[in-house]
């Protein structure tokens, strides 16, 4: 007997898959989260601003490393060779440029010593579980899932554009160089998600694919909204984890 597909089975059209991806960032991205209005509005002190710069390091980082693994498992050329650009986007050339190199400049900016940040000493223990379990997702989960947890760069514009107003109007520290980051990230993320989005649409073809990409991007949000939760916890309502940088650590008047 032929017994045809429940229509909860049925694939999404390419419409109706991205509409579906487009709502998990409405509902779940992290520019809703308390932290960013509390940083974009001028209200964080300077002790919440070392700490978020701090923690954010954990992932910035991680982040050449979290595609590095998703490349060692890529038998298509064609795809490793587009998808580099991100490792070359964050890590820079060997002399100068990326994404880490702008984020320690962010970190001196605040009045860190960026070799103290770049130590990874002092963050958190929740943020660094998190970040380590977004590489074991990517390095592990099925292609069409690993891209897909990328696409919370959809949403990203719009936060930087925030990020970018808020901070040049409420922080002395802030000017174009040391906020270079986010700029920059204007650019870059879309050129990324242009690609990605067009990959992930074209190649999750089953019902049971598109879920598997909404998913991933869900937890992907849960990466991003988690590590702000435990920022808001150890540093604004004061409840620092033991092991997690203290207030006046790693700074650069300490450096000789």
């Amino acid at each position: 007997m032929n017994i045809s597909p429940r229509h909860e089975d049925w694939p999404l059209s390419r419409a109706e898959f991205e509409a579906r991806l487009r709502e998990v960032g409405e509902a779940r991205y992290h520019d809703k989260h308390r932290f960013h209005d509390r940083l974009h509005g001028g209200q964080c002190t300077m002790d919440e601003v070392q700490a978020w710069v701090i923690n954010r390091w954990q992932y910035q980082s991680s982040i050449p490393m979290k595609d590095a693994a998703f490349l060692s498992r890529c038998r298509d050329p064609d795809l490793r060779r587009i998808w580099r650009s991100r490792i070359e986007d964050h890590d820079g050339a060997v002399e100068n440029g990326g994404g880490i190199r702008r984020w320690l400049r962010l970190a001196q900016g605040v009045g860190l010593d960026p070799a103290y940040v770049a130590s990874g000493r002092g963050v958190m223990p929740a943020t660094r579980f998190i970040v380590d379990a977004y590489i074991r997702f990517v390095r592990d989960e099925p292609l069409i899932a690993a891209m897909a947890s990328s696409l919370t760069e959809m949403f990203a514009p719009a936060i930087h554009t925030q990020r970018i107003a808020g901070l040049l109007a409420h922080y002395d520290f802030a000017d174009p160089e040391t906020i270079a980051y986010f700029g920059h990230r204007l650019t870059e993320a879309p050129k990324d998600v242009q690609f990605t989005l067009d990959w992930v649409l074209t190649h999750a073809v089953t019902r049971a694919d598109q879920e598997a990409a909404i998913a991933a991007l869900t937890f992907k949000t849960d990466v991003l909204w988690a590590q702000l939760d435990a920022l808001w916890s150890g540093y604004v309502e004061g409840h620092i984890p033991p092991g997690a940088w203290k207030p006046g650590e790693g700074q650069m008047a300490d450096r000789p």
